[in-house]
C-alpha cells in the first residue's frame, strides 16, 4: 500500500501536509470541504488567499498580514509569521520558515527547511540580547525563483526576478535578475540564461538574445497589429482588413493583448469585452454561434439525438469564447448545455462513433469541445458537469482505446497520406482533456516516437511549408510528453530550434504573423498576417523556446487556449482504474 493511501484508495489527510500540489486533483469532496471550512477561519482572521489556495492545517500560520495569490499553498509543518504576501503559484514546501515582512513575487519555490527571516535582533553589548529590540527591514523575492532546501535568507535582502539559490545557502546580500548562486555567505555561480559567470556563451544563449528581441519588437506593435483588424462602424475585429469579422478574431485580439500588453486591447474596456462576447451565447444550447454578414450571432442547426449540435465554429467557441472571457475576468451567461446534459452511456456512445480512422483530427477536436465545456460549467454550477461519472467515463474510454503503440488514438489513413490527421487530433485530444486537467499522458515515450516521425514528413515542415496548426499540433504533444519522459531530447531540442529560428524571421511589422501555406484541403487564413496567425504563432514561439529552454527570454507565457499550466480546479475525483 502506498504511503498516505488507505484501503479504499482515499488519499489520507497527513498525505497533503507533504504533497500539497496534489490536493486540486487527488483530494475527497470531505477534505475539500473541510480545507474550504479552515481557510474561511484565516480569512475571517483578515487573511486574503486567491482561488485554488490550499493551507495545511499542520502549519503554524500566525501571521498580522497573509495574502497568497492564486494556485499557492503553505505545506505541513512550515512555521509562517509576520507580514507575509505572495503572488500567484507559490509554495512553501514542509518545514519551511517564513517570518517578518516577505514579498514574494509570481512563480516562488520555497524548499523544505528553507528559511526567510525577514527581521533581526539588535545585539549591542549594553544588554541582553533577549533584551534587544527587533528590527525588519523585510526581504522581497522577485517572480520565477527557487529557494533550494536548507537556504537560509537574512533580513533585508532583494533576490530579483528568475534566480536560483542552492541547497544549504545562507543568502546575506542582495542577488541580481537570472543569478544562480550557492554556498555561504552565497555567492553568484553564473547567469542562469547560460552566459556570463563562469560558463562561456552558449548557443542557446544567442536564440534567447533573439528572441528577447523579437519580444520587445512585438510588445511594441502590439496595438497597431491589433488596431488593423478593428473596424470603428461594425465594433468587431476580423481576422485581418478586408474580411467578415469573427468571433475567434474577437477572442484572438484579448489573447494577443493580454500576452504581449498584459490589458485588454484599447478599442474597449475589459469590462464591454466581456460582454459583447457574453451576449453571443446560446442560451439553450450553451454555444456561441458565428456571427452572420451582419453581425449577429447565426442560428444554430437543430440538436442531434443525444442532444449535441453540430456546428465546428461553434465548438471551437467554448475554447475560444471561454478564455477570452477567462482573461478579461468574466465567464460564460450560461453553462454549455450540450456538455451539461449529455449522460454517460451518450458519451460513450458518441466516442465511440467519432471518426478516428479517417479523421483523427475531428475526433480530437470533438473532444477537445466536450472536456472544456465540462470545465466551464464547473466554474458556473460548482460541481462536475453532465450526468453521473461523464468525466470519469471519457477519461476511462480513452485510458482504454489509446493505441500502445504509437501513444495516439485512431490510425493513420495511409502512408501516402502520412500522419498529419492523427498528430494534430492528438494535440486537440490532450490539450482539453490530459493537459487540462493536470493528468500524465499514456505511452509518452511512443508519442515522442510518432510525433518526431510525423515532424520529418517534408510535406508539411521543409522550410517554407510550415502552418501554424501543423507546428503546434507537433510541439505541443513534444512539451507535453517532455514533462514525462527525456527520451529521445537531443532530437526534440534540435527539430524545436530549427522551427524556433524559422519562425522568427515571420513577423511582419505592424501586422503580426500569417497563419502560414493554406492547409491541406485548403484550410486556415493563409499567409496574409491577422489575428489567428498572431496569437497562434506567438503562443507555438514560447512552446518551441521552453523546448530548447530559453523561453523565459520572451517575458511572456501563453494564458488562454495555448496556456501550459492546468486548469487546477478540483473537477472530479477520478477513480484509479481511469488512470493511464
Amino acid at each position: 500500500m502506498l504511503a498516505g493511501v488507505n484501503q479504499e484508495d482515499e488519499v489520507e489527510d497527513s498525505y497533503f501536509d507533504y504533497c500539497p500540489w496534489d490536493f486540486a486533483l487527488r483530494a475527497s469532496s470531505a477534505q475539500r470541504a473541510a480545507q474550504a471550512v479552515y481557510q474561511r477561519t484565516l480569512v475571517e482572521a483578515g487573511a486574503s488567499l486567491g482561488p485554488r489556495c490550499h493551507v495545511s492545517k499542520a502549519a503554524a500560520v500566525f501571521t498580522d498580514v497573509l495574502r497568497l495569490g492564486a494556485d499557492s499553498y503553505i505545506a505541513g509543518y512550515a512555521y509562517v509569521t509576520g507580514e507575509v504576501r505572495a503572488g500567484r503559484d507559490c509554495s512553501v514546501n514542509p518545514y519551511a520558515t517564513v517570518r517578518g515582512r516577505v514579498t514574494l513575487g509570481d512563480g516562488v519555490r520555497i524548499g523544505a527547511h528553507a528559511s526567510l527571516l525577514g527581521f533581526n535582533h539588535g545585539f549591542a553589548p549594553e544588554q541582553p540580547v533577549h533584551r534587544q529590540p527587533l528590527t525588519s527591514e523585510g526581504i522581497v523575492i522577485g517572480d520565477d525563483v527557487w529557494i533550494g532546501s536548507n537556504v537560509v535568507v537574512l533580513d533585508g535582502v532583494t533576490i530579483g526576478d528568475h534566480c536560483v539559490v542552492g541547497a544549504g545557502a545562507v543568502v546575506t546580500k542582495d542577488l541580481a535578475p537570472w543569478t544562480i548562486a550557492a554556498g555561504n555567505p552565497a555567492r553568484p555561480l553564473r547567469d542562469r540564461r547560460g552566459h556570463g559567470g563562469s560558463r562561456a556563451a552558449t548557443p542557446e544563449a544567442g536564440l534567447g538574445d533573439a528572441l528577447a528581441e523579437f519580444a520587445e519588437r512585438a510588445r511594441a506593435q502590439a496595438a497597431d497589429v491589433l488596431a488593423r483588424c478593428w473596424t470603428d462602424d461594425t465594433g468587431r475585429y476580423s481576422d485581418r482588413p478586408g474580411v467578415p469579422a469573427t468571433v475567434r478574431a474577437h477572442c484572438d485580439a484579448v489573447e494577443i493583448a493580454d500576452l504581449l500588453l498584459g490589458a485588454p486591447p484599447e478599442q474597449l474596456a475589459a469590462a464591454e469585452h466581456a460582454e459583447r462576447l457574453r451576449v453571443l451565447q446560446d442560451p439553450v444550447s450553451g454555444l456561441v454561434p458565428e456571427l452572420t454578414p451582419g453581425g449577429e450571432p447565426a442560428m444554430l442547426a437543430a440538436p442531434s439525438g443525444d442532444g449535441w449540435i453540430e456546428d465546428g465554429a461553434a465548438e471551437y467557441h467554448v475554447l475560444s469564447v471561454g478564455y477570452a472571457l477567462e482573461l478579461l475576468g468574466s465567464r460564460f451567461a450560461h453553462p454549455v448545455h450540450v456538455v451539461e446534459r449529455m449522460t454517460a452511456g451518450q458519451l460513450v456512445a458518441r466516442l465511440e462513433a467519432l471518426p478516428w480512422r479517417a479523421q483523427a483530427w475531428s475526433a480530437g477536436a470533438w473532444v477537445d469541445c466536450w472536456a472544456t465545456g465540462a470545465y466551464r460549467n464547473r466554474e458556473i454550477r460548482s460541481e462536475t458537469s453532465g450526468g453521473p461519472g461523464t468525466l470519469e467515463a471519457l477519461f476511462g474510454w480513452l485510458g482504454t482505446r489509446v493505441d500502445p503503440w504509437t501513444g495516439m488514438w485512431g490510425t493513420a489513413p495511409s502512408p501516402a497520406e502520412g500522419r498529419l490527421q492523427l498528430v494534430n487530433g492528438y494535440y486537440r485530444l490532450t490539450r482539453g482533456s490530459f493537459a487540462q486537467f493536470g493528468l500524465p499522458v499514456p505511452y509518452a515515450e511512443r508519442v515522442v516516437d510518432t510525433v518526431l516521425a510525423h515532424a520529418r514528413d517534408p510535406r508539411w515542415f521543409a522550410a517554407g511549408r510550415q502552418n501554424a496548426c501543423n507546428v503546434l499540433d507537433v510541439a505541443h504533444p513534444l512539451w507535453l510528453a517532455g514533462r514525462q519522459t527525456r527520451h529521445r531530447e537531443g532530437e526534440v531540442r534540435a527539430w524545436a530550434k530549427e522551427q524556433l529560428a524559422w519562425a522568427l524571421g515571420n513577423w511582419h511589422d505592424g501586422a503580426g504573423f500569417g497563419f502560414g501555406p493554406a492547409g491541406e484541403g485548403g484550410s486556415g487564413p493563409g499567409r496574409e498576417p491577422g489575428l489567428q496567425g498572431t496569437e497562434m504563432w506567438l503562443a507555438i514561439i514560447w512552446l518551441l523556446a521552453d523546448l530548447v529552454g530559453v523561453a523565459d527570454r520572451l517575458g511572456y507565457r501563453p494564458r488562454g487556449v495555448h496556456r501550459p499550466e492546468p486548469v487546477r480546479s478540483p473537477m472530479f475525483t477520478m477513480p484509479p482504474q481511469c488512470l493511464p
